[in-house]
């Protein structure tokens, strides 16, 4: 039987036009890619790093996307600002006790540097949008500083001005306090404060004039100088296309017999491509999958309820409730726990729960899920799996994906088939954590 196998990979590798799957991608070439600045990358990395970047100093990007983890942290719902440990093992800190969990799974960058990358966050909240000002439509609208040289460079501006993340919370510090304000794009508002930071030190004046000639010139450095070089950093560091399964694309090497007869079933009866097409496996939309929701959700600070409406929140089309956008699966073996509220730990029994995407819901446990102690927290974790309503409106959302039913083999196939997108040298990255940044703060590494 591998025998046979075997051979029919050498075929498929031999004569893809004659056996290749139906929706079967085409291999991944340098033009599927923005470029990148090189120099520019490099300063990015350290700003990466850096926890300057941070209301308290505190926290820096790595910190929740940190290649020990695969650029995320391990968990199902992160920690941030507050919080201390990387991974698993992060942890809430008596002396500045977190208000709440991130209320969604720390997403993978792999290939964020894709031309077809046009959109971000699991409900879009950001995106290109050639009609506006700045070219990207975002929830602070017009107001949106311009200079942003893609979607990737606008999203770090989030997860930054978030008091649960990274900005802090109410006034125990410059950057917070401008954002309980209100007071974010404006001269002297929260990014404002944050440039200032980075342009008083000088080894960052020098590397910005160093790669922009009106920096040179002596203007000042904003913020988007700074987004923009942790894009190129991200795109750099992170692209992944050397994976088997693109060696395979690439006619260099056959698929491994599990990975080739997962690759049949994904591309074939289980329907996976359906929404997980094209070259980094996402067609980029949202799908309402019935995925358990638990933690803080995505409620304002005055709701009491923990729902996560996903794209609805955007859109504000009851059609849209509770779908999520389908995320890249490169690196996916990788990048668990898996779902946007990380609700499985277990890649198999996710697999199970998303191919019975109205029923997946009944009997979860919340022990699928890798969550720290946090007693403290000011809603409860569970809120929403304790709700009969919220639990039906979910699986009512859902129930219009089809059901596919697969045997303990056939998840084995797949599962063999998505580690063949892994593309080991990708997960370290290429330039990898540096030494020290040039505010002299600690750097986050394993």
């Amino acid at each position: 039987m591998r025998l046979r196998l075997t051979l029919i990979a050498a075929i498929l590798l031999l004569c893809p036009g004659a056996t290749r799957p139906p929706g079967l991608p085409g291999p991944v070439t340098d033009e599927d890619y923005r470029p990148v600045d090189q120099a520019e990358a490099r300063l990015g990395r350290l700003l990466f790093y850096d926890r300057i970047l941070s209301g308290n100093r505190n926290i820096a990007c790595a910190t929740c996307h940190n290649p020990a983890f695969a650029t995320g942290d391990g968990l199902s719902l992160g920690l941030g600002e507050g919080a201390v440990g990387l991974g698993p093992a992060r942890h809430v800190a008596p002396e500045d006790m977190p208000e709440q969990r991130i209320p969604r799974n720390t997403p993978p960058l792999f290939n964020l540097g894709a031309r077809d990358v046009t959109l971000l966050f699991d409900d879009g909240r950001i995106a290109e949008d050639a009609s506006r000002p700045s070219g990207l439509r975002t929830p602070l609208d017009d107001s949106l500083v311009t200079g942003f040289h893609s979607v990737l460079a606008a999203q770090p501006m989030f997860p930054i001005l978030s008091p649960d993340e990274m900005a802090g919370h109410n006034l125990e510090n410059d950057v917070s306090a401008a954002v309980h304000e209100g007071l974010i794009t404006v001269p002297g508002g929260a990014l404002d404060i944050l440039a200032g930071r980075v342009a008083a030190i000088p080894a960052y004046r020098q590397a910005f004039a160093a790669i922009n000639p009106a920096i040179a010139a002596g203007r000042k450095i904003a913020f988007a100088d700074i987004a923009n070089a942790l894009a190129a950093f991200v795109s750099l560091e992170w692209r992944a296309d050397r994976s088997p399964f693109d060696a395979f694309l690439r006619g260099q090497a056959p698929l491994p017999p599990d990975a080739e007869a997962g690759m049949r079933l994904f591309y074939g009866p289980a329907g996976c491509s359906a929404c997980h097409s094209g070259k980094f496996q996402t067609d980029q939309k949202f799908h309402a999958m019935g995925e358990p929701q638990f933690g803080p959700g995505e409620a304002g600070r005055f709701e009491t309820n923990s729902r996560d409406l996903g794209r609805m929140r955007v859109t504000h089309d009851p059609a849209d409730a509770y779908a999520f956008r389908t995320p890249s699966l490169r690196n996916v073996t990788a990048t668990g726990p898996w779902g946007h509220t990380g609700a499985f730990s277990d890649l198999a029994k996710f697999l199970g729960h998303h191919t019975h995407p109205a029923t997946g819901m009944e009997g979860y446990d919340i022990a699928n899920a890798t969550l720290p102690a946090f007693p403290e927290a000011k809603k409860d974790d569970l809120q929403i799996l304790k709700s009969p309503d919220d639990v039906a409106a979910i699986a009512a959302a859902a129930r219009g994906q089809p059901s596919v039913n697969l045997t303990a083999g056939e998840t084995a196939e797949i599962i063999a088939f998505l580690a063949s997108l892994r593309d080991r040298a990708s997960i370290g990255g290429r330039l990898g954590v540096p030494d020290e940044v040039p505010s002299g703060l600690p750097v986050d590494r394993k």
